[in-house]
């Protein structure tokens, strides 16, 4: 694999923007961006010092490593196969990096894709959520060629990523990320229910999450999320919408495995339950509001 120095960024939203920045400003490349809206890849090029595209193909024309992150499988394969997409402009050699949380079967599908154009498709989707790429503190899950994976560790690493791990072949990235997934909607439907019981029972709230946050209940939500739960906060982080879309994904695969997601499957229509109710834009972690008199 040769050196990366040009990168192109695909997808400039809460996630993509920062993550472009840090390419430029901590990897040092040269990067070009596309977003679907303009004026947005616009402010990112007067702010980071980089180029401005009008299509996906002219962004990945001389780039070494092409990242996207944009919103399901439907986008991805519009931004990839569709005209003006990246396979129309990417160079043999080159290295695309797919950050969206997106199906495993469609991550496989342009890796096959890319393979004809004489490039190489790592499904890397990533952990951590805005606030994460704004710190440049995400874990990437990545599937896909071994080698292109060691080629784009370094430079990751240098920009955005805490934590990034080969988990096999093509796809693999994101079934892990299905995994974190699952995991996350358990942890919040389960501190939901105890705030909530522990609301209603009248504790102090403050002093019922500074001790169970140094025993074995403690989490990363329970940590960060915790308190703004009880304080009806939920103005921040990854998007109800969103919880959908990627538990969606992993009850989808579940019917192809066999794997048993019941609990999933639950948090799901609980999750359904708030986005008819309006609050499709609010944290996950809003779950609590089922529970609580703020949803009554």
């Amino acid at each position: 694999m040769k050196p990366i120095k040009k990168a192109a960024f695909i997808g400039l939203g809460v996630m993509g923007y920062p993550m472009a920045g840090h390419l430029a400003q901590r990897a040092g490349l040269d990067v070009a961006v596309y977003n679907r809206t303009a004026a947005k890849a616009d402010q990112w090029a007067g702010e980071f010092g980089g180029k401005a595209r009008p299509t996906p193909a002219a962004a990945a024309q001389e780039a070494d490593l092409v990242c996207l992150c944009v919103g399901n499988d439907h986008d991805l394969r519009a931004v990839m196969l569709g005209q003006g997409g990246v396979l129309e402009g990417v160079n043999a050699g080159a290295i695309i990096a797919d950050h969206t949380t997106v199906s495993a079967e469609i991550a496989r599908e342009l890796s096959a894709e890319a393979v004809r154009k004489g490039a190489v498709f790592l499904d890397a989707p990533v952990s951590g959520g805005q606030i994460g790429a704004e710190k440049g503190q995400l874990t990437v899950m990545v599937g896909g060629d071994a080698e292109a994976f060691a080629a784009v560790e370094p430079v990751m690493r240098q920009s955005y990523a805490r934590e990034i791990r080969h988990m096999g072949p093509s796809g693999a990235g994101q079934l892990t990320k299905m995994v974190n997934q699952i995991c996350i909607a358990g942890v919040l439907q389960g501190l939901a229910e105890g705030l909530a019981f522990g609301m209603k029972a009248g504790l102090d709230m403050d002093r019922a999450l500074a001790v169970t946050t140094k025993g074995s209940a403690q989490s990363w939500q329970m940590e960060n999320r915790g308190p703004t739960m009880v304080r009806d906060q939920f103005d921040f982080g990854f998007a109800v919408q969103w919880m959908i879309k990627d538990l969606g994904l992993a009850l989808d695969e579940a019917k192809k495995n066999g794997a048993k997601l019941e609990s999933t499957e639950q948090i799901l229509s609980f999750y359904k339950e708030l986005e008819g109710g309006g609050f499709g834009r609010l944290d996950t972690s809003s779950l609590i509001k089922r529970l609580s008199k703020s949803y009554e």
